[in-house]
């Protein structure tokens, strides 16, 4: 009794019995039908060469992919067939011993033609013919010979077929692992490349190759384009950080403190250029004289403007665009104008099309000097109390912007002309400059750009 008792709470507590596993017992049909389909493929393992010629002329006939392929090179499309028929029919023939070579086989056949470009679908369309032949051989075979037991064949139909999906999926699983292998590679390659170009650092020798590589004309004009942004992509993210005028052709490669976008410009552009007439001291509306200077406006490149008129970049994103140069060996003096004007750009935000501010990018190029002519031109305001500094400088700051306009200077700070002139004036005794002067008007206009841009 006790061990009865014994027996029921292990009964109760202890492991689940397990099922044992079903295990595949063929009818007498079912070993019969193997005899037969190992009896009709022998036949054919002696007859393969012959097979062989059907199935390459057969791809040459249905599957234009393969017949490109095989007008290159019919000896190597041949022994492919061959040497995949051998170990798949082999395969119905000794499972075991030719299952391993039948898939390295497979894959093998996926990988090349994966690395040549032929599309899958070609690959597996390829591979199902062969299914196909294989299996009417077997038919014809077994109908001609042995017409009795055609019948039999039906048995193992569903295992041949499930043997040629099987290899269809090894195929189109290295078909795929080698197509994101290349991917990776070209991908990788190409970031490279577009970082040696944008780094000058591209040998001559190269540039061909970059160019076929990237789809960039060797001898095009080129600008390049630096953003900084408050949130950058992730390292490595195809996403650019902003969205370019319709029509733009822009090479994305992310740098260590901006995303850099090489331009593709049209052949035909020009940079025109238009200089306005010097003027010398210019009278204020209403008559009065007022310290004036030099006066005048480059236009930069037509296509750069439009440009960075259409560009949509999240708020607070600083963007500088470099002047153009021509052919891809120049693309890394171009980067350098970019991070130039990338550094002339507000704090705040904004975009800087370099030809266009050429004196404060004369500033943040030599960010000492900048520095030192600052302190000399402006280091005597420091001494006023600097709510009285602060309105001067703004007052200064109004009226170079104002093209040396009281008139327009007093709108833009709410307050009357006289008021603008007598402030000026102070700044003149202050500093012992002449606004008047060319010269103290070109140091005075770089210090106030050096103070705003180098500030801290």
């Amino acid at each position: 009794m006790p061990q009865v008792v014994r027996s029921r709470v292990r009964a109760l507590h202890g492991p689940p019995p397990v099922a044992p596993m079903p295990r595949r017992f063929r009818s007498l049909a079912d070993r019969e039908a193997v005899a037969v389909l190992h009896r009709a493929a022998r036949v054919l393992m002696e007859a393969l060469p012959e097979l062989t010629d059907r199935l390459v002329e057969a791809l040459r006939e249905q599957e234009p992919a393969y017949r490109s392929a095989i007008e290159a090179d019919a000896a190597e499309i041949w022994q492919e067939v061959h040497h995949s028929l051998r170990h798949n029919v082999g395969s119905l023939i000794q499972p075991r011993e030719f299952r391993e070579a039948a898939h390295r086989t497979s894959r093998r056949i996926g990988e090349v033609r994966a690395e040549q470009g032929l599309p899958l679908d070609a690959v597996l369309h390829a591979f199902r013919m062969g299914g196909a032949m294989v299996w009417q051989d077997l038919v014809d075979d077994t109908a001609r010979r042995h017409p009795e037991d055609i019948r039999l064949l039906v048995h193992v139909a569903a295992d041949v077929w499930n043997f040629v999906d099987e290899h269809c999926g090894v195929v189109a699983d290295a078909y795929r692992q080698t197509e994101r292998r290349l991917a990776w590679r070209r991908e990788n390659r190409q970031r490279l490349m577009t970082a040696a170009l944008l780094d000058g650092t591209a040998q001559i020798a190269e540039l061909p190759d970059a160019a076929a590589m990237l789809g960039l004309p060797e001898h095009g004009r080129y600008a390049v384009l630096a953003v900084s942004t408050a949130r950058r992509a992730p390292h490595g993210t195809a996403q650019p950080p902003m969205t370019l005028p319709a029509g733009t052709d822009a090479l994305w490669h992310p740098g260590p403190d901006a995303e850099f976008a090489i331009l593709s410009l049209s052949r035909d552009e020009g940079t025109a250029e238009s200089v306005a007439p010097l003027t010398g001291p210019a009278a204020d509306e209403g008559g009065d004289t007022q310290p004036g200077g030099p006066a005048g406006a480059v236009d930069g490149d037509a296509e750069l403007a439009a440009l960075a008129a259409g560009l949509s970049a999240p708020p607070g994103s600083r963007v500088g665009i470099s002047s153009v140069v021509d052919g891809l060996a120049a693309v890394g003096d171009a980067r350098r104008l970019a991070e130039t004007a990338l550094r002339a750009c507000p704090a705040g935000g904004g975009v800087v099309l370099l030809d266009e501010q050429l004196p404060a990018a004369l500033v943040v190029s030599s960010p000492g000097l900048g520095s030192a002519l600052a302190a000399r031109v402006l280091g005597p305001l420091d001494r006023l109390d600097p709510a009285d500094r602060d309105v001067i400088i703004e007052t200064l700051t109004a009226w170079l912007d104002s093209d040396g306009s009281a008139q327009r200077a007093g709108a833009r700070l709410y307050c009357h002309r006289n008021t603008v002139l007598n402030r000026l004036r102070r700044f003149e005794q202050l500093t012992g400059r002449c606004l008047t002067r060319p010269s103290d008007a070109v140091e005075v206009s770089l210090a106030l750009t050096a103070r705003r841009l180098l500030a801290g």
